[in-house]
């Protein structure tokens, strides 16, 4: 008994002796993000061994046994008891089997149109059409008011209005919004069409059309289109029938399309058999967490992907260093920081973890499965999502010092983040934090376009990294030997300093401008 009691006493003396981290702590901590490390770790990540990372193949199964060596090796946990990987049941979309006739007249797929639907199996036989302009549905201008397109067919065109100056209504200016940018257009029309209860949507932008018909009839020859999804939830709505369409086909279903915006019901009988064709191709998200001493169940996760876009039909493959090898690494050494934090005592008060997420290339899916599908931690309790993609390299387009970084989406649900993370820069990096993309009104949409989105949708603040595009994005150019090294350790010691600003504050910060999701 003495013996228990002296064991006691000692344990009692030592854990009241306990300090916390002083800034000379931290500051230490946060020094052991190297240059040499990240070199080291993103030379064999950015590898032509990897293959591209492309979701689901054998590269990036490399991948992710590699990170998950490397988090074995520091000795952090893995957030599901005995496994590092959440699997993520994706399956590739191929080439459906569909045909549409419009009058009597048959068109054919990839000649007048192809398909964005995930996963439907069906007919529609309808005598009228609902022509809905632009198919827009915005606060500032709305096709769809006082239209009903519930369970109907809806044809919209590509563009946006715009005002005797020649400026578009919804942006302002001569930039494009979201409604006719690209592959932004794509979603934004479709989802407003699905919104208003629409079957189906064909969707008329020529540009667009022969873009992307032209890329999956070559990817055809090499098995389909390999588009990846998740399966439908349980609740979900029905899918809406998608298609991106030609002119051709869209003066066919509304004979005056090219020269009206006005809505209308249109005399067309339409007739359509859709078959899809799926098979599964699950991928994994890998996820790591060091566990909170004083605040175990409230949750920081920083983020990145691990997945870049494979090889192409030519053999060249895209190695994807900073796009987002840059990123990984990154989380690799904020992992790393942390871990030695709390071998020297320091463990952080909230848990943090490090998820390395998989097919933000096949839009964003790795992180939609954690957060809508299987939340590895309730989202109640995460506190924040710092995401780090592409933060090695330097935006050609940018004047001004080369020790920046853009920051997007701090101050957009919680005021207090944003202040953090200002406050934490000055201390600790003195970089200078660029806002540009930050603006609602960026046509570029950088804030809808990673995995922070994810987060964000459910109202748990963020923080997006990024260093801006540059002419190797999306290209096999973009290798190890381009990187900014020294730039990415200031960086990467950001992100580390704010998480630990983060994981050990008093009081978890507050979302102050929390919206309906």
């Amino acid at each position: 008994m003495k013996k228990t009691l002296l064991l006691l006493s000692v344990m009692f003396v030592v854990f009241s002796c306990k300090k916390e981290a002083t800034q000379e702590d931290v500051v230490a901590y946060g020094e052991t993000i190297t240059e040499d490390e990240l070199k080291d770790h993103l030379y064999i990540y950015a590898s032509d061994e990897f293959e591209g990372r492309d979701t689901g193949t054998p590269g990036q199964k490399k991948a992710v046994e590699y990170l998950k060596k490397e988090y074995e090796t520091m000795g952090i946990q893995s957030v599901i008891e005995g496994n590092y990987f959440q699997t993520v049941p994706l399956n590739i979309v191929k080439t459906p089997k569909v045909s549409i006739s419009v009058n009597g007249e048959s068109f054919n797929y990839y000649d007048d149109f192809i398909s964005q639907t995930a996963a439907a199996t069906g007919t529609v036989s309808v005598s009228e059409v609902v022509y809905a302009g632009y198919g827009i549905d915005d606060e500032k201008y709305s096709d769809y008011t006082n239209l009903d397109v519930k369970g109907k067919v809806v044809v919209v065109k590509g563009g946006e209005p715009k005002d005797k100056a020649g400026n578009n209504i919804l942006s302002g200016g001569k930039e494009a919004s979201k409604w006719s940018n690209g592959r932004q257009a794509l979603s934004s029309k479709r989802t407003a069409a699905k919104d208003n209860g629409a079957k189906a949507l064909f969707f008329m932008d020529s540009e667009l059309f022969n873009r992307y018909a032209t890329f999956f009839k070559e990817r055809e020859t090499t098995g389909g289109s390999k588009r990846l999804s998740l399966p439908a939830k349980e609740g979900d709505d029905p899918e809406i029938y998608d298609f991106l369409i030609s002119e051709k086909m869209g003066k066919a279903l509304v004979g005056n399309i090219n020269e009206s915006t006005e809505t209308a019901t249109v005399a067309t009988k339409l007739d359509m058999n859709y078959e899809s064709i799926t098979e599964s191709m699950p991928s994994e998200n890998v996820a790591a967490m060091i566990t909170g001493s004083e605040k175990p169940d409230e949750y920081i996760v920083i983020s990145a992907h691990l997945d870049h876009v494979g090889v192409n039909a030519k053999g060249e493959i895209f190695n994807g260093a900073d796009d987002d090898g840059s990123g990984t690494v990154s989380l690799l050494e904020v992992a790393e920081a942390f871990k030695t934090a709390a071998d020297k005592g320091h463990t952080p008060k909230r848990s943090v973890i490090f998820l390395h997420v998989t097919g933000e290339e096949k839009g964003l899916l790795g992180s939609r499965y954690y957060t809508d599908y299987e939340p590895l931690k309730p989202l109640a309790n995460t506190v924040a999502n710092l995401n780090i993609d592409m933060v090695g390299r330097i935006d050609p387009k940018r004047e001004g010092d080369r020790n920046y970084i853009y920051l997007i989406g701090a101050d957009k649900l919680s005021t207090e983040l944003h202040e953090i993370s200002e406050e934490v820069n000055k201390t600790f990096t003195n970089i200078e934090l660029d806002y540009t993309y930050n603006d609602e009104n960026d046509p570029n949409r950088f804030y809808y376009r990673s995995d922070h989105y994810n987060f964000a949708k459910n109202n748990i603040p963020i923080i997006f990294y990024f260093n801006g595009t540059h002419d190797d994005y999306h290209r096999h150019t973009d290798t190890p030997d381009k990187i900014n090294y020294d730039l990415l350790e200031n960086r990467s010691r950001l992100v580390f300093h704010t998480a630990w600003e983060l994981a050990n504050r008093a009081e978890r910060i507050v979302v102050d401008k929390a919206t309906e999701e």
